[in-house]
């Protein structure tokens, strides 16, 4: 059993910059590939970026590409979102993600462990 933690949201102008971190419990996260999700009330999940176990492998939604970047530590003990030109539109949950086997996928289907989630607020 993993454990995953994210932190890092919080309230921010639109334009701002916020970055948030998963760490797991229980075994390296470097052993998984790692996806963020995000919901807004009202909506689906929502795939944002992914990394595979490796760092090697990267994948991030339309709406986010230049804007969010997924990386791993130089330990693998944390994965990163840096989000930077924040909308409004980006306002949800933010979920952390690992997968036991496999390389990261678009799919919340495929991921075995989560997160509890991080609220990000982006004001007008």
């Amino acid at each position: 059993q993993v454990q995953l933690v994210e932190s890092g949201g919080g309230l921010v102008q639109a334009g701002g910059s916020l970055r948030l971190s998963c760490a797991a419990s229980g075994r390296t996260i470097g052993d998984y590939s790692v996806g963020w999700f995000r919901q807004a009330p009202g909506k689906e999940r929502e795939f944002v970026a992914a990394i595979s176990s490796s760092g090697a492998s990267t994948g991030y939604a339309d709406s986010v590409k230049g804007r969010f970047t997924i990386y791993r530590d130089n330990a693998k003990t944390t994965v990163h979102l840096q989000m930077n030109s924040l909308r409004p539109e980006d306002t949800a949950v933010y979920y952390c993600a690992a997968r036991a086997f496999g390389g990261w996928t678009f799919s919340w289907h495929n991921y075995n462990y989560w997160g509890q989630g991080t609220q990000v607020t982006v004001s007008s």
